[in-house]
């Protein structure tokens, strides 16, 4: 029900779903695993990514079901530009939750970095079907399109 409102393109509504989707995303039943995620999350928050991936490392080693785990761990080897680490965990986090759409939207980020600007652009059309309101995703859909008119002249 959360996901049809968050693909409505009207109203106001998939704000909401937003928010209750990654509160529900970020809770992985377990006391201590949700503590690691919200260490590694400020660790993240305050530039420690070494922290962060000390504390997300422990947490998807005991908590390998937890997409969220994953997916934060992700953004920790991006910043750290660790790329082959990050795609490895949003590999993951897709098999575990396939509309994860901000490992979609991260996925495409990367690979148009990667110089990937077709894949790029398929990711991000898959995030936006999801959640259509991410204004990062349309924006990429917008410039990579662009870029692709020239390369396809």
């Amino acid at each position: 029900m959360l996901f049809a409102e968050l693909a409505q393109p009207e109203g106001e509504s998939w704000a909401r779903a937003e928010t209750d989707i990654l509160r529900i995303w970020s809770r992985s039943g377990s006391a201590a695993m949700d503590l690691l995620y919200k260490r590694g999350e400020s660790a993240l928050d305050a530039g420690d990514t070494a922290t962060a991936l000390g504390h997300l490392t422990a947490l998807t080693d005991h908590a390998p079901d937890f997409a969220a785990g994953w997916y934060l761990r992700s953004i920790a080897f991006y910043l750290d530009g660790d790329y082959g680490p990050a795609l490895g965990d949003l590999e993951q986090v897709l098999r575990l939750e396939p509309r994860h759409f901000g490992a979609l939207t991260q996925l495409g980020t990367m690979l148009e970095e990667l110089g990937d600007g077709r894949r790029a652009l398929d990711v991000f059309r898959a995030s936006l079907k999801i959640h259509p309101h991410q204004q990062d995703a349309q924006d990429a859909v917008q410039r990579i399109e662009q870029e692709l008119q020239g390369t396809d002249a």
